[in-house]
Formats: structure tokens, sequence, C-alpha cells
């Protein structure tokens, strides 16, 4: 594994937050948690297309114009949201809005079941308009995030096992807002070719995401698939 990349990633990350943070020194948490929203309103009506360096690889596509549904919408369509019709549901809760694109084979996490998770993702700085981290390209693809999850009356506890999450951000918590989809998409393996796991794409406010979004007040975009492990 090729360490010193991961380390330099870290840094750019690091230094992206130090920049926020001395911008921000005379902000209050209000007024950060307002930057915030607008920074959400804009990426919904902008989306935002990524290349790698090279201008020859796609890393990340969210198309622009996002149709924002309701929870009743969400539930009355079967929980499924239209994805050529670019539909995200809102959870007014926790402001997390998530689109389903594949809810997978297999079941759901049953009440009183624990497992791991295996998740292939892409992390997007809203705030600082950039890739944070993915674990979809190299040299970072032997580093799938597992996590162990426990389903507890239909609330969902987990924590990395191991992964880049852990690793960039130096801690097992998974993000609040990475549970969410649990409730709604099922958790298997893919057997056939045919048989692809279960794929979301979500907006996560700081409340809900990981340390450094919740320490320094910014959302993230997450393209993430679930997989039962072994």
């Amino acid at each position: 594994m090729k360490w010193n990349k991961l380390y330099t990633l870290l840094i750019v990350m690091l230094s992206i937050t130090t920049v926020f943070t001395a911008c921000d020194e005379d902000e209050t948490y209000s007024d950060k948690r307002k930057r915030e929203k607008k920074q959400v309103e804009a990426f919904l009506k902008n989306g935002v297309t990524v290349y790698d360096a090279d201008q020859t690889q796609m890393l990340l596509h969210v198309p622009a114009d996002i149709k924002v549904i309701s929870e009743e919408e969400f539930h009355a369509n079967d929980s499924m949201t239209n994805v050529e019709a670019n539909e995200y549901v809102l959870f007014k809760k926790t402001g997390v809005y998530m689109q389903i694109v594949r809810k997978g084979p297999g079941q759901k996490l049953q009440e009183g079941e624990s497992t791991t998770i295996l998740n292939r993702f892409t992390e997007y700085n809203i705030a600082a308009d950039s890739i944070s981290c993915t674990n979809k390209i190299l040299p970072y693809e032997t580093m799938e995030d597992k996590m162990t999850v426990v389903n507890t009356g239909g609330t969902f506890t987990a924590s990395f096992l191991s992964g880049l999450m852990c690793s960039i951000y130096q801690n097992a918590s998974v993000p609040t807002g990475w549970l969410v989809p649990l409730t709604y998409i099922n958790i298997g393996r893919q057997d056939r070719p045919d048989q692809e796991v279960a794929l979301v794409r979500l907006i996560v406010p700081s409340t809900q995401g990981q340390s450094d979004a919740n320490n320094n007040v910014y959302a993230c975009f997450y393209e993430i698939t679930y997989q039962r492990g072994r």
C-alpha cells in the first residue's frame, strides 16, 4: 500500500480545513450552519462533475437540478427514488438527502441482527468543491471499508473495523448519515454477474457526517455501495 499517497491526501484535507477554520474564526456556529445550508442549496441546483487530473476518467457525476421529494412521496413509491427524474428524498429530522439507485440483492438487516458490511464510496466535500477521499480508484482500491452494524429495534449502530474512512479520520465512528439507507436497502452479496449490490447517493449535513465535517461544519455528498461481508 502506498501510504505516502494516503498521508498526502490527508495533509491536503487538513490544509483545506485549516483555511476554513482561519477564515471563520469570527463566525458563530449559527452562521456556519447558515452558510452550509446555502452551499447545499447551490449543490442541489448545480450538481457537479469531477474528472481525474488527466481529464480522462470521470470520478463523480451528480446531475444538476435535483428534484427533492417528501418522505410521504418516497414511502408512497415503495420507498424508492426515480433516478431518471433525479429525485432525492429529504429526511427533515436529520437533513439527509438520499437517492436509492439500487436496493440490491438479499434482504434488509433484520431486527436484532448484527453483521459486517463492506462499502465502496466517494466522498465529495461540498464546501471545498472537491473529492475528499474515495476507495474506488488506485491506490486506495484495496482499502474497502468494513463496518460492523447492529439493528436494535429499527435503530442502527455501527463502527468501522478497517478501511479508508477510519484511516483518514483516525477513528472508528461511522457517519450517522451512512446508516440512513439501511432501513430501505437490502444487504446481500453479488452472486451473479447481473446482480449488483445496493447503491445509494447521499447529501449528509455536518451534524450527520464524519468527525471533520462535524467539527468544521460542512456537508458532504456520498456515493456508496453496501455489500454483506462474509
